[in-house]
């Protein structure tokens, strides 16, 4: 037994959310659809320039935990804060979905990471990410007994940025090996693949990471091919198990020779993508850890994933639990 199934490390951010055109994103010099770092007098410069907006505590791996924990798991989560007002927030929020969080906040400055989230009128994100305090994750902000009493411990690519926190990842994968657990990650983003593409090979091919977590377009990225079947052979070489998300498509999982592909759950409208992936990984996850299938998995991932992008913000308002068993996945 463990007292934890799922353990998330991450960016502590909290997202900033409003709508805009397309021809805002131009004006203002966005990537759209990508994760785009700034620097704090950028981040002064959009806030001023956003319409009405939405404040809600998020992170890719923050709102996988929650994800985990709406579904009824046994998640905690790694990821620094400031002791300010939006370190309050992001508290406050991830514990009050169950998670277990406990990392010790700054008392100076830099100030809790904050990403300004301009949604378009076809449901795409574009993130602007202030780190802020996230840089300060450092190894001595594991809890070796929260990974020694997880069974997957979790990371997002994203975490590669800030340059302390690959040595915290790589002290939480060897006490959770050392432990017999898991570990894996998500690609985050394919300009994240771009920037780190040596170290996240390195991070599969050593055993560092045994699951991955990507969509199509970043493990296209990770093998610089635009041969999906490529990938897909290359991918399941390269780790015990991976998961890609194929968007309106649904998923497809390989684990050695096996594969298994699962249709995306019924979706109205498109309201917000935010989140989309994180709550994928958290359904599988949580199917993972209780020892289901992988079509199971995957089902529960496409449902967690479905239900998020009909809302605004990128952590599930309803419980995924009630969804889950209206759909007889749990």
């Amino acid at each position: 037994m463990t007292k934890f199934d799922v353990l998330t490390i991450g960016n502590a951010i909290v997202d900033i959310i409003a709508r805009c055109d397309d021809s805002f994103l131009v004006h203002n010099g966005i990537i759209k659809g990508a994760m785009n770092l700034i620097d704090a007098e950028r981040a002064e410069l959009l806030y001023s320039r956003m319409g009405p907006a939405v404040e809600a505590s998020g992170g890719s791996a923050g709102n996988t935990a929650a994800g985990v924990a709406s579904l009824g798991g046994r998640a905690a989560y790694f990821g620094k804060i400031a002791n300010d007002q939006l370190g309050q927030i992001f508290t406050h929020d991830i514990r009050a979905q169950g998670v277990h969080f406990q990392t010790r906040p700054l008392d100076n400055q830099p100030p809790t990471a904050r990403s300004m989230i301009f949604v378009t009128e076809d449901g795409e994100r574009s993130m602007n990410t202030y780190l802020g305090a996230c840089v300060e994750l450092g190894p001595e902000d594991v809890e070796a007994d929260v990974v020694a009493q997880s069974r997957v411990t979790y990371f997002e690519g994203y975490l590669w940025d800030p340059p302390r926190a690959k040595d915290a990842i790589r002290e939480a994968a060897r006490i959770a090996h050392a432990h017999g657990r898991e570990t894996a990650m998500t690609l985050s983003d394919s300009f994240c693949v771009h920037r780190y593409r040596d170290e996240f090979l390195e991070l599969m091919r050593s055993g560092t990471v045994d699951i991955v977590f990507a969509n199509k377009q970043e493990a296209l990225a990770l093998y610089e091919t635009e041969d999906f079947e490529l990938a897909l052979r290359t991918l399941a070489k390269d780790c015990k198990l991976a998961a890609v998300t194929l968007s309106e498509e649904g998923s497809i999982v390989v684990r050695g020779e096996e594969r298994v592909r699962v249709g995306a759950s019924a979706v109205g409208q498109v309201v917000d993508t935010t989140g989309a992936g994180d709550l994928y990984a958290a359904g599988f996850l949580y199917g993972y850890t209780a020892g289901r299938s992988l079509e199971d998995c995957s089902k529960l991932g496409n449902l967690a994933a479905g239900i998020v992008i009909g809302q605004i913000g990128p952590r599930p308002m309803l419980s995924l639990a009630t969804a889950a068993r209206e759909a007889a996945l749990v």
